[in-house]
């Protein structure tokens, strides 16, 4: 007879408000999309100042979903030109790529 895997159910404490302000927003690209559908990942943009640790508890709060891991890259400011005749600037962000345990997923796309 085939064992059947049970999926816990795992509770986590309510959301602070600590929390919103280390996760901010999704990242929605082409590559992100891909990662969540094929990976079990999710790409967020994250305070700057927030670690690996912060932001493990915080996503798991607020989705009430486990993490398996965080990875977290820099995305530095570059300048940039608008129609070859003005300066800009595009503002530089942290993002963290967060892995969901096998079960879990997330609806960025909420109503």
């Amino acid at each position: 007879m085939a064992e059947e895997k049970k999926i816990e159910k795992v509770s986590f404490a309510k959301p602070t408000a600590h929390d919103y302000s280390v996760i901010i927003e999704p990242i929605i690209t082409e590559k992100s999309m891909a990662l969540m559908q094929n990976q079990n990942k999710v790409t967020m943009k994250v305070a700057k100042d927030a670690n690996k640790i912060e932001i493990k508890d915080a996503f798991q709060r607020i989705f009430q979903v486990k993490v398996t891991g965080v990875n977290v890259a820099t995305q530095r400011a570059k300048a940039t030109t608008r129609g070859g005749r003005y300066q800009g600037k595009i503002q530089g962000f942290k993002k963290a790529i967060i892995s969901l345990a096998e079960g879990n997923a997330v609806d960025l796309f909420k109503e």
